[in-house]
């Protein structure tokens, strides 16, 4: 419990830097190899899903982790997989919004995962919004996913179960 604790402790101002500040870091080193494996993953079922298929495997991860998690009742750490989620979103967001001007540094070539795509679908000149939009998305899941730990340290820091679904901890 003191564990989870601190743990939630530093989760917070992290989650905060990542809704207001956020910028790349040692969290998105592991998105980036999930998002290049997405793409040996998703390639095989077309040209359009394997450039996608980069960022669907880096969701496939976290996502993942958290059903495991869920399923073992280990709730505190299905939330921090939300927050990961959350945060996994921002760092589309970031992508996202370079597909423009594609200043980002890319791995693997020249192809520019959001431009190609957003170039096909005729709204490249709409990136910024989209991605203004998948960040807030990310923020809203990340600070959802922070209060579901908390309520669940509180709860166990009260010595009470808390279900899935309740509204107050019984």
């Amino acid at each position: 419990m003191v564990l989870r604790g601190l743990f939630l402790l530093l989760l917070v101002p992290y989650g905060l830097w990542l809704v207001f500040a956020y910028d790349y870091h040692f969290l998105d080193g592991a998105n980036l190899l999930f998002h290049e494996a997405g793409h040996v993953f998703f390639g095989y079922l077309g040209e359009t899903i394997g450039v996608l298929g980069g960022t669907l495997g880096q969701f496939v991860f976290p996502v993942a982790a958290g059903v495991q998690f869920l399923m073992k009742g280990r709730r505190f750490d299905a939330a921090v997989c939300g927050v990961w989620f959350g945060e996994n979103l921002m760092y589309t967001a970031r992508y996202l919004g370079d597909a423009r001007d594609m200043v980002l540094p890319r791995v693997g070539g020249e192809i520019h995962d959001w431009n190609w795509l957003l170039s096909r679908w005729g709204v490249l000149d709409q990136c910024e919004t989209l991605s203004r939009m998948v960040h807030l998305i990310g923020s809203v899941i990340l600070l959802a996913a922070i209060g579901v730990a908390a309520r669940l340290v509180w709860a166990e820091w009260r010595g009470v179960r808390v279900r899935i679904g309740d509204r107050t901890p019984s």
